[in-house]
């Protein structure tokens, strides 16, 4: 389900959700939940079913509960456009977490920042934290390592029989990792890895490391 790694001589966690646990400082990080992207898509006729609306307030549960974290803080996208019936949903959850909530804005998220600031959510362009930068648009900048999101990176594996398996993943170079997109209506661009970079995939039930020799 979990993975330990440490950066800069920081603990880390990967949750096969896509969150990532910041050990020292007990914060959840989770990039690229794009609520309300169900019920902005049904609105336009979109046969999706109603249940997948539920299934990212599922997930977020899932590693709050697991993790029991003191802040958490979204790497962008939050919510996919406008506001649609699961901000309510949204405003329900935070009242139930209780714990603060930072939102490094990311180009979907363009509700009234008035609107997070009246449910006690912190918007920030960007936030530096201990030789890390937390961002939502991915970024190499000199004496940061940058935590990211934005891209919904993704592996294609080669199996035997000429078999491609596509998963998400954490992708890992020297200074920066891009967090995969957490919710579950979204979509993922393939990446390649090259020589020094470290790949962690999530299947289901885990998260594993994959380097450049695969």
């Amino acid at each position: 389900m979990t993975l330990e790694i440490q950066i800069n001589h920081r603990d880390f966690v990967l949750h096969c959700s896509g969150a990532l646990y910041w050990v020292e400082k007990r914060m959840l990080l989770i990039s690229d939940a794009h609520l309300g992207k169900v019920s902005h898509f049904r609105k336009y006729g979109s046969a999706i079913p109603g249940g997948a609306i539920h299934k990212n307030f599922l997930k977020l549960n899932e590693a709050v509960a697991y993790f029991e974290p003191e802040s958490i803080c979204f790497l962008g996208d939050l919510f996919h456009s406008t506001l649609n019936n699961e901000w309510h949903l949204f405003k329900e959850w935070v009242e139930g977490v209780a714990i603060p909530i930072v939102l490094v804005a990311g180009n979907h998220d363009i509700i009234s920042p008035t609107k997070y600031h009246d449910i006690n959510v912190t918007i920030v362009s960007e936030w530096s934290l201990d030789g890390f930068l937390l961002t939502h648009h991915p970024e190499e900048r000199k004496d940061f390592f940058t935590l990211c999101g934005h891209i919904h990176p993704s592996i294609l594996l080669a199996g035997k029989g000429r078999q491609f398996l596509k998963l998400p993943c954490f992708f890992r170079s020297p200074h920066q990792m891009i967090l995969p997109a957490f919710g579950e209506f979204t979509g993922t661009y393939t990446m390649e890895p090259a020589e020094h970079d470290v790949v962690y995939v999530i299947t289901k039930d885990d998260v594993v490391e994959i380097r450049k020799s695969l």
